[in-house]
């Protein structure tokens, strides 16, 4: 179940990487992208999520099952992934971004937004109106930058608060406050930056984590128990055999041995009771 949140995660977060390095293409910021998110995010977390979910499915055969072999070859699996996952772990959190945003970067986006609306840039028309939603923004620095840069009159409707088919022609003519004041470059920064999503991964990471380490412990004890209940309880009677033979040879023994001390002692008595006569006859 954990594994199938962080695709879902994973998935979501996608959504928002290709729309980011769609506005943020041949600047630094997408360099900065790149080496933050798609290193771990997609190989890595992806095909970890995939392979959990085939090797939980055979663990929860093998345990239903009662297969040592199947057992074996899950902790085996479990304890790969987790190497794999403390390694990515540990390369996010030393991974720290060093690339700042400088006003070249955000000129070139502002250079981009001369093809907003055309037909053949419709997937940049659509990662704007994206952006621009979800991070609750318009422009590069400023909503004024969509009346410098293109032929609009006004903003498109995804600059509004409150959007509606052409609510941006409206808050042009009537209320300026209905539009979002803030640029999008600094929030696709801080975005990067922030990565509240990365932190959603991380979090799922290390709770995916806790719990393999916890299902190792329960695989191991569960191997420990099918081992000896699949023992050969002939060997347990050979062995409770040898242990019975081994307390009669010693009971017997003993029983050989008592004649022997009791006639040892009987000797050593008469010497002693002939060396005090002789005595007392000296005397």
């Amino acid at each position: 179940l954990m594994s199938i949140s962080i695709l879902g995660v994973s998935a979501w977060l996608r959504d928002y990487l290709n729309n980011v390095l769609t506005l943020t293409a041949e600047t630094r910021v997408e360099e900065a992208v790149i080496l933050t998110y798609f290193p771990v995010v997609h190989p890595v977390m992806i095909a970890v999520c995939c392979f959990l979910i085939i090797v939980g499915m055979l663990g929860y055969c093998g345990t239903v099952k009662r297969n040592l072999l199947l057992l074996v070859w899950y902790f085996g699996s479990l304890l790969v992934i987790f190497c794999v996952e403390l390694a990515c772990g540990v390369w996010t959190y030393e991974q720290e971004i060093t690339v700042p945003v400088q006003w070249s970067d955000m000129i070139t986006l502002k250079a981009r937004m001369t093809n907003y609306g055309l037909p053949r840039y419709q997937w940049l028309t659509h990662a704007w109106n994206f952006f621009q939603r979800e991070f609750k923004c318009c422009g590069v620095v400023y909503f004024t930058d969509w009346l410098e840069m293109t032929e609009l009159d006004w903003p498109p409707d995804s600059c509004c608060v409150r959007e509606f088919p052409g609510c941006s022609k409206q808050a042009h003519h009537e209320d300026l406050s209905d539009l979002y004041q803030e640029g999008c470059g600094k929030k696709m920064y801080t975005f990067l930056r922030g990565t509240k999503q990365l932190q959603v991964l991380r979090f799922l990471g290390i709770s995916i984590g806790v719990t393999q380490i916890l299902a190792m412990i329960l695989t191991i004890t569960l191997l420990w128990a099918l081992y000896y209940d699949r023992r050969d309880p002939r060997a347990d009677q050979i062995m409770a055999l040898k242990s019975d033979t081994s307390q009669e040879l010693s009971c017997h023994s003993m029983e050989l041995l008592k004649p022997s001390l009791t006639r040892i002692f009987e000797h050593t008595s008469m010497a002693n009771s002939f060396n005090t006569h002789f005595e007392m006859e000296e005397l």
